[in-house]
């Protein structure tokens, strides 16, 4: 009776050792099939993984937990998902990481993206597998879409932006969920709940409210914009509050002018260039 018991136990051990030796096999299997491909490049990008850092071009594949895409200032790239229900276009000074790409046993397609600063546009196609699913991760919440075009826009605080152009968008954060619909826009700030969606805007706006020499070659700078918005002074991205305004000293050049860029979570830009009195 105990050498049976035994003989059970120990054919039931090899049995769980066979299938999840064959389940990790087939889970490796799936993580190679899936990729973001670089269809376009202009100006400085640079592919990233564990191994090395090299600048990207069209064909990179980022397969891998951990894969990035950077941009430098003037630069942009466009991306594909594996299977061409995706595109990502990605706008200068934004970094864009893979977080999960992953087959279901139902053949769905599990992506998600983390965004940790700058703007993404994506058009994605519906997802008609109800396991697939596609999501925007950034500091401040998740964004998860199944078939629209839609904007983010990533500040240094983590504060994102959220614009639909054309479907639905599912925007959560601190365990609240809203729907950012056609036509509309949101923000979260880290550990606030999604603002309440308002009608689309894409407004590159800049209201400059002061505009001060501090001398030692220093300027004093107040001003708003849209709430979604980046703003970029000198090169360097701001933090803007729930209304959208910000202030900061920053160096004041020889010619007294300070350039300023506005971006939407769309992507629609305006670039200004202040003339400190």
């Amino acid at each position: 009776m105990i050498k049976k018991y035994w003989l059970l136990l120990s054919l039931f051990v090899i049995f769980l050792l066979t299938f999840q030796q064959a389940l990790a096999q087939n889970n490796l299997q799936l993580r190679v099939n899936r990729y973001l491909e670089v269809r376009s490049v202009v100006g400085n990008v640079t592919y990233e993984n564990k191994q090395t850092s090299q600048p990207a071009n069209v064909g990179t594949k980022l397969q891998k937990l951990g894969d990035s895409i950077s941009t430098g200032q003037n630069s942009r790239t466009i991306l594909a998902l594996d299977t061409g229900i995706a595109f990502v276009e990605v706008a200068e000074n934004t970094k864009l990481q893979i977080k999960k790409l992953q087959t279901t046993s139902n053949n769905g397609k599990v992506t998600e993206l983390l965004v940790t600063s700058g703007q993404v546009r994506l058009k994605v196609r519906p997802l008609n597998n109800r396991d697939s699913r596609l999501e925007i991760n950034t500091p401040a919440g998740i964004t998860g879409v199944r078939g629209t075009e839609f904007g983010v826009s990533v500040q240094p605080s983590g504060k994102t932006g959220v614009a639909t152009l054309n479907g639905k968008v599912v925007t959560s954060a601190q365990g609240e969920t809203v729907s950012v619909n056609k036509g509309f826009q949101s923000f979260i700030i880290p550990g606030e709940p999604p603002s309440p969606p308002v009608r689309l805007r894409d407004d590159t706006s800049l209201q400059v409210k002061i505009l001060a020499d501090m001398g030692n070659q220093q300027a004093r700078i107040a001003g708003k914009v849209d709430p979604v918005n980046l703003v970029i002074l000198a090169n360097e991205p701001l933090i803007t509050n729930g209304n959208g305004e910000f202030e900061v000293i920053t160096r004041l050049p020889n010619n007294r002018k300070i350039a300023v860029s506005v971006t939407t979570p769309l992507g629609k830009q305006q670039k200004y260039e202040l003339a400190v009195p």
